[in-house]
């Protein structure tokens, strides 16, 4: 467990499930109240039977699932890694973490939640002996969300399209060599 001023960062599992999703549902909500549906669309999660199961899968291997819990017990953010990354991004000729998924809660936008969980992920790669820690995000629109990674210390590489159907799906890779 990793204690800061505010959160404690601790390994999720199967139990956290729901508190997951409680995050993933509200970022969408937040990003369709400012129109920025291409990320992940508009509907909740929760009542996408693929997604849900998607966001289970995490709690079996070959994932690890890192929450930022708050002082009053409420999960605040989660990143999950694994050493496998998704299927569509460009293989690397190295070993790697990949950060397979980060959201923060909306409300503590600023509050430095994100980069407790990079600074986390970044620790769990060098205690795993590994030097490249990458990550894929969404790249449409005005690329916020790609120098939001940036400002995090990643540098960009590859970009990428995954066919979707309302129209392909922008990404971006961006990755920290350690």
């Amino acid at each position: 467990m990793t204690r800061t001023n505010t959160m404690t960062i601790r390994t999720g599992g199967p139990d956290d499930t729901a508190d997951i999703l409680t995050l993933l549902d509200e970022a969408v909500a937040w990003l369709a109240a400012r129109g920025r549906t291409g990320q992940w669309g508009d509907q909740p999660f929760s009542t996408i039977p693929a997604r849900v199961e998607h966001v289970e899968k995490y709690s079996r291997e070959p994932f690890l699932i890192r929450l930022a819990v708050d002082d009053e017990g409420r999960t605040v953010g989660c990143c999950v890694v694994s050493e496998e990354r998704g299927a569509y991004v460009p293989a690397v000729p190295e070993r790697e973490l990949y950060i397979r998924n980060l959201v923060t809660d909306r409300s503590r936008k600023g509050s430095g939640i994100g980069a407790a969980l990079i600074a986390d992920a970044l620790d769990e790669a060098r205690r795993r002996g590994i030097g490249l820690v990458r990550v894929d995000c969404y790249a449409g629109a005005d690329r916020k969300l790609v120098g939001q990674y940036r400002a995090l210390g990643f540098t960009e590489t590859e970009s990428f399209e995954v066919e979707q159907p309302a129209g392909p799906w922008p990404g971006q890779v961006l990755e920290i060599r350690l």
